[in-house]
């Protein structure tokens, strides 16, 4: 349960363009959809995907390392890893399991499947999309898994797009049409209360000397 009167404190530290901020970019954020990337091996992609997913208000990020274990690249990410929460698996099963649990249908990008073009792709379905490895794609335990395959539509002779760049295509696609849509995609109001105190933390430099001073 959030403390009202700390968070009120708390952003009276910020300024008011600041404050202004954080109410704009949070009335654009969701939960609908989320991003899950497979054991990516080049630092910059992860932070690159990280990247978009803030760009189109995409609130989580689930990051499966059963290989390969990267920090963020900060200076790609461009300050996104405050912003976005990046959730951390040590097995594709692990993030699969969780995500069902909350609700979402596993879609598995792919260039090699046929179920559902981007086009195509139901934007009422609460959705985790999958992206994968840079040479080999998702694992086959991702694509047995996956509730739906989803391929962008490519009329050249390369056979793939780089991971950033797809995950680019799909988000701004997918959240383009789900603000046009009557689905209910917005973060509730207490996840966006929680964000707005998870924020404050991250942006005021002496953040714990003033949360103690307003217990004392």
């Amino acid at each position: 349960m959030i403390d009202l009167t700390l968070l009120y404190h708390l952003e009276s530290y910020l300024s008011d363009r600041r404050r202004h901020k954080f109410f704009q970019v949070l009335q654009q954020r969701t939960k609908h959809v989320t991003v899950a990337i497979e054991d990516v091996y080049q630092l910059h992609n992860t932070s690159a995907v990280l990247r978009s997913c803030d760009v189109f208000g995409i609130q989580d990020l689930h990051v499966i390392e059963e290989r390969n274990t990267k920090r963020i690249d900060r200076e790609i990410a461009m300050g996104a890893q405050k912003w976005v929460d990046i959730h951390r698996y040590n097995s594709a099963m692990d993030c699969i399991k969780t995500l069902k649990h909350q609700g979402y249908q596993i879609v598995a990008t792919t260039p090699h499947a046929s179920d559902c073009a981007l086009q195509d792709f139901d934007v009422t379905q609460k959705s985790c999309f999958f992206f994968g490895r840079e040479t080999e794609g998702l694992s086959d335990e991702v694509i047995h898994q996956a509730d739906q395959c989803l391929t962008i539509p490519m009329v050249g002779f390369t056979e793939s797009l780089n991971i950033s760049v797809s995950a680019a295509i799909i988000l701004q696609q997918i959240t383009s049409r789900l603000r046009q849509s009557d689905v209910p995609w917005q973060l509730s109001a207490s996840e966006q209360l929680e964000k707005r105190l998870d924020w404050c933390k991250k942006t005021i430099k002496s953040y714990k000397d003033i949360v103690d001073r307003f217990y004392e």
